[in-house]
Formats: structure tokens, sequence, C-alpha cells
């Protein structure tokens, strides 16, 4: 702990010595919804927390829905005196802001690793998971792929609008892979690469998507999970801040076009044993099989996770390359679950059924626990797309239907945690339930 402090309280003053400006440090962590919560510190007083001091929140600020509203869930909210909880800082994350007004900083946040961690919070579910994997001799290598849209600031009664190019069109007509769409808007793109590489993170491949203003960014490969779906919240909020600054709106909502592809977040894994071999690989890839077996089996009952919203759902057997069934595939985009060509050093499962606006952590979460199911229990799978083009198994294309696939699935709650499950599952069907509370100008010309 000493070690630890001495480190952190060596960044926080390092970074006052680079940006003497700075006054201010958002600390921030990710809720159930995947939206940043937390407090914004005097950069004197992030210092004492660096060296020791306490950090605590409201713990149930996990639980907030999607509209920022506390919702009861079991105990918690309204029966527990909604108390604080430990945090501590992460080390390594502390980053100027350049998208705002004046000068700031932020810094993640997080309950896993101290005396109590919260046991529903996004990055500590991660975090056992991969505790458990290592103390099987398993070290998963992962990169994130993120989809999103680009708008134009102003809203049209409330529905957005394609984003306008330095040439002034109105219309985005540039096909999938265009590089001259890259060009047209390389102006925030780059802002949003360089941005991203200052808070650390490793953007590599950028491409021009087939939805118009609909764009991808690729993360480098890590060897450490945590820090991977760090990348990806981290990512998504500074994009949003730099496109506004450009006059756009950066949105990775899963479908925010119902006749344009919607939004996906991949992931790539890879298993690495001990001595660095990878655990795919071996006995001609018997255990890749398996593997693939376990995700597949899993995915009808994390389909929360994947889709954890109602227009999450509406992605789901899309135009282009979103599945709507659980399979699998080589070299194969329309399958959830995709073998890409590699070597076997670099042998790995390319994950694509999750939104882009779904929470990394989780996602990560939910894949690897099909991982790790499918090596236990080393059942061979289902035929891949490439032998047949109706393999497959179904899954829930509802929430209410999704979140009963979930809840009393018992090796999520065996490797998730009960806890996480029961307060999940009911984060989302109370989210269900405020979303039904509001009329729509499509109900009164049907009904009134």
């Amino acid at each position: 702990m000493k070690s630890q402090a001495s480190t952190l309280l060596a960044e926080v003053r390092t970074f006052r010595q680079n940006h003497p400006d700075v006054r201010y440090v958002d600390l921030i962590a990710l809720d159930i919804p995947g939206h940043f919560y937390g407090k914004r510190y005097p950069i004197e007083m992030l210092e004492k927390v660096a060296a020791g001091s306490p950090l605590k929140l409201p713990q149930n600020a996990v639980l907030l829905g999607v509209q920022g509203g506390l919702f009861k869930i079991g105990d918690y909210c309204f029966h527990d005196g909604d108390p604080d909880a430990n945090r501590r800082l992460v080390p390594g994350t502390l980053k100027p802001v350049s998208w705002e007004s004046q000068p700031l900083g932020q810094m993640l946040i997080t309950s896993d690793g101290t005396e109590a961690p919260i046991e529903f919070e996004p990055r500590e579910v991660l975090a056992k998971v991969l505790e458990r994997l290592h103390h099987k001799g398993i070290h998963p290598v992962v990169a994130f792929e993120l989809e999103f849209y680009l708008f134009d600031k102003k809203l049209d009664n409330g529905l957005p609008q394609f984003a306008r190019d330095p040439l002034g069109d109105d219309t985005d007509d540039q096909p999938n892979l265009h590089i001259e769409r890259l060009s047209r808007f390389s102006e925030v793109l780059d802002d949003m690469a360089q941005t991203a590489k200052d808070q650390g993170i490793d953007i590599t491949v950028i491409t021009a998507e087939l939805g118009p203003g609909q764009f991808e960014i690729n993360f480098g490969h890590l060897d450490d999970g945590l820090r991977a779906a760090d990348w990806a919240a981290l990512f998504c909020r500074s994009t949003r801040g730099v496109a506004l600054k450009h006059g756009y709106r950066a949105s990775f909502m899963a479908k925010p076009y119902l006749q344009f592809p919607g939004s996906g977040m991949h992931v790539h894994v890879s298993l690495y044993d001990g001595a660095g071999n990878n655990v795919l690989a071996a006995h001609q890839q018997q255990p890749l099989r398996h593997a693939v077996t376990g995700c597949l089996e899993l995915l009808p009952h994390c389909m929360p996770i994947f889709s954890p919203n109602h227009n999450a759902f509406r992605r789901l057997g899309g135009t282009v390359n979103a599945a709507t069934r659980a399979s699998w595939g080589f070299e194969d985009r329309d399958a959830c679950v995709r073998i890409p060509d590699s070597d076997p050093r670099n042998l790995r499962i390319e994950h694509r059924l999750a939104s882009a606006d779904a929470n990394p952590y989780l996602v990560l979460a939910a894949i690897l626990v099909g991982l790790e199911h499918g090596l236990e229990a080393k059942r061979e799978p289902i035929a891949p797309l490439n032998e047949d083009r109706s393999s497959g198994t179904d899954f829930p294309v509802e929430m209410l239907d999704a979140v009963r696939a979930m809840q009393h699935q018992a090796v999520l709650r065996d490797k998730l945690g009960a806890e996480f499950i029961d307060v999940y599952c009911e984060n989302k069907r109370q989210d269900h339930l405020a979303f039904q509370q509001e009329i729509n100008a499509r109900e009164y010309r049907w009904f009134l």
C-alpha cells in the first residue's frame, strides 16, 4: 500500500508540474448503464488522496438508471441509508482534458482493490473474473473496436441530422471504407485520435463505416484486461467531448437510424498460459472449439449485457453483419463469434454481438466467463456458418425476456456473482418500466 501511495503521489505531483494551470480534476467511474459518475476535486485535495486520505462516494451511484435516477433494488437506495463506499485512484489514468473550455484533468477511480469492493460495480466484476483466470494460469490479451456516428450538433425536432462535412454537403454519399470520408472529416478525427493518445490509449486503425457519418476506431492489444476496458470507456468520453468542440455530436448509440447499420463493440480475445503459449491453439485448436462452445452456450443469457437498452435490440438482425442467432465461423462477419485468420501465436476470437453503448467492463467479463466455461466443459460447438449458413441457436430479442434468461443462469451467477446478477437484472427491469412511462407521437397516431 505504501508503494502504491508513493507511486500515485509521484503521478499527481508530476501532473501538477506539467500542467500548472489545472486547478480541478474529475474523478470518474462507470456505472451499470455505462455512464461516468464522480466528483470534481481541487488538485490540492487530489494530492492528499494520493497520499492516503480516504476517497468515498455513495455506493448507490453505481446503481443509477439510464436517465440517472435511483431505482429500488432490494435493500439498496431507499432502505440502506445511502452509505458511502471507499474508492481508490487508478494509477496511470491522471490525464489532461483538452476538450473543455477551461484547463481540467481527469482520473479513473474504482472500488476494486479496496477493503470492501462494491460487488456490482462493473470494474470490480471484471477484476474478479480476471483474478480467477490468472489463478488458473490463463492470461487474456484483449483489443476493443468501437463504431460510432457523427451527427450535426443541432437536432431537428429532437432527431439527429447528418454531420455536415467541410464541403457543406447535407448528405454523406461516400461508400463503406471510402478514404474520401476520412479526408473530409480528418480535422475532427485527427483530434479524436490525438486526444485519445493523450489519455494513454493506443489508437490504431480508423475506418469509414457503411452508415453516413459512421466510423470505427481500433485499439491496440493489451495483456491487461482492466486497462483495455478502461481505454474503451475513456475513449467514449473523450470522443464525445472532442466532437462537440468541432461542432458535431458523436454517439455510440446502437441503432440511431433504422435504415443504416448499427454501431457495435467488437472485442478480440486471445488466451495465454504462464509460459506465453496460446491456450486456444494447443492440441490442433481443440481448446478454441471448446471456448467457442462456452461463448455460444452463455450468449443467450448475457443479452442484457450485450444489448443493454431497447435501442440496442433494434440493431440485431440489421442491414449488415449483425447476427440474429448465436453462431460462429471462420472469417465470417455474420457470426456472433468470428475466428479471424491468424497464425497459431495470435489465434483469437472476435466477439461481435455487443452494441457500442454497452458497458465495456461487463462485456469483457461476460466474454471471458463464456471462454472459461467452454474450456472447463470441453464440449464441441455447433457447425460454423462456413459449413451451414443456418447454424445457430436463438437468443432473446426483447429486454424482459433477456432479463429472465439471465437472472437464474447458474454459471453466470457463480462466475459473475449472484449479487451482481440480481442487481443488474433489476436495474434493467426498472429501466424498461421507466422507458414505458412516456406516450410518443406514434402512439397517438395509432390509437387516439
